[in-house]
């Protein structure tokens, strides 16, 4: 199998979170990879390590998340000098069953990869957005 670069990993991301799957799985990332969300709310973990425990809690994550993304629309991908990073801009659509409503947000992640797996995720996102969408 071909080693995956940046762009396909994040192409990889884009059909697992269409399909109702945690956005990353276990295969994509490195043993060693660090998840950054420099905004996220206070309370919530800033930055995570290790394979094993972000994928165990992207899953349990995914699962209570009560929405189905839709759409990623208005993707733009940004290559590097450096080979192993992108910068991903795309606005993400979802919906929340049952209620009829619809939400979108925009995301900025910044993504570097090595040996065909994720070793560092950043994803700034729009918080506003998305508190209003699911609240």
């Amino acid at each position: 199998m071909p080693v995956q670069s940046p762009k396909d990993l994040f192409a990889r991301f884009q059909r697992n979170a269409l399909a109702g799957r945690a956005g990353l799985d276990e295969e994509m990332l490195a043993e060693d990879v660090v998840i950054e969300m420099p905004f996220a709310p206070a309370g919530q973990e800033r930055r995570s390590e290790g394979r094993d425990a972000i994928a165990a809690r992207l899953r349990e994550g995914r699962a209570a998340l009560p929405i189905v993304f839709e759409e990623f629309r208005d993707v733009v991908v940004h290559e590097t000098a450096d080979p192993e990073v992108i910068v991903a801009e795309y606005e993400l659509v979802a919906a929340i069953p049952g209620t009829g409503r619809r939400g979108s947000a925009n995301f900025v992640t910044v993504l570097r990869a090595r040996d065909g797996r994720i070793v560092r995720w950043r994803e700034y996102q729009d918080r506003a957005a998305i508190e209003a969408a699911i609240s």
